[in-house]
């Protein structure tokens, strides 16, 4: 055999054996990380996912392992993983238990725009798509810049973004810190976050904290059906007449599921919260690409 025909063959072989350890068959029990799998191609191995998988659309028809929070080590194991993988936050209560069980695990960071990046560079590597997460990681990073570029010489309005509260009213109010991904995603749309306590991560405001903050705009967020109390979710803030977002009409209910979720959807949040923090530009200007 020629010496090309050698390396032909070693790269065959190679070429197999990197095919055999990639897995095949994946559990994802986060929505974040089953957008990441879907966005570097690796979706078509999924074998079930959690109740809160909504993207893709094919998600939904997949078998369910129960909630964010609630899928039993029992269930996932039920479908003969070779890789189950979960955000940062869920690792206390599934990696142990899992890989004593024998099943690979991984980990994806959740909490900043950076680990969105790591996550998607993680699960690359894990489900051998690294081509294709660092061409995902770099068309994000690319549409989180147009965004940041286009914001940088508008005015920056003062932005309360509201995580969760009791449907119908303004209690157990909790709001976005400083640190967190999604004040780092308004801040790149061109706003100024503002929440009462301080800290990173999210963090529970009283209307009193938000009546002394004084927000220009607010955004309230309320994926899916959730908060929904009839046609004018934002009603409850009519409360708070003096507010100056209530003044200006720029309370704004956000309803899109992905908004919560550290995935390449980041680049969609930040133009999302672009348009509505700077309605006098046109919204074609704010597009994700």
């Amino acid at each position: 055999m020629s010496f090309d025909g050698r390396r032909g063959f070693l790269l065959i072989a190679l070429g197999a054996v990197a095919w055999a350890a990639a897995p095949q068959r994946i559990v994802s029990v986060s929505p974040t990380v089953t957008e990441i799998l879907y966005g570097i191609g690796a979706f078509d191995r999924v074998v079930a996912v959690t109740e809160y998988c909504l993207y893709p659309p094919e998600a939904q028809k997949l078998p369910k392992v129960g909630g964010w929070s609630t899928p039993g080590v029992e269930k996932v194991a039920s479908f003969h993983p070779d890789l189950v993988v979960f955000s940062d936050a869920q690792a206390p209560f599934l990696q142990n238990p899992l890989q004593q069980l024998g099943i690979r695990t991984a980990l994806a960071p959740s909490g900043t725009v950076a680990d969105a990046f790591t996550a998607i560079a993680e699960l690359g590597k894990a489900t051998g798509h690294d081509r294709q997460a660092g061409e995902l990681a770099a068309k994000t990073r690319a549409a989180l810049d147009a965004v940041r570029k286009r914001a940088a010489g508008l005015p920056h309005p003062s932005v309360l973004l509201i995580v969760d509260r009791t449907p119908g009213t303004l209690r157990e109010m909790y709001a976005a810190r400083q640190g967190s991904f999604l004040a780092e995603l308004v801040e790149i749309a061109g706003g100024r976050i503002v929440a009462g306590p301080t800290g990173p991560g999210y963090g529970k405001v009283s209307a009193e904290t938000v009546l002394t903050v004084n927000p220009d705009v607010i955004l309230d967020l309320m994926p899916g059906s959730k908060g929904d109390v009839g046609a004018n979710p934002a009603a409850a803030w009519n409360e708070l007449q003096e507010l100056r977002a209530v003044k200006r009409g720029a309370v704004h209910v956000i309803r899109d599921e992905f908004v919560p979720h550290d995935s390449q959807m980041i680049a969609q949040t930040a133009a999302l919260f672009a348009r509505l923090l700077h309605p006098e530009v046109a919204a074609r200007d704010w597009e994700a690409r």
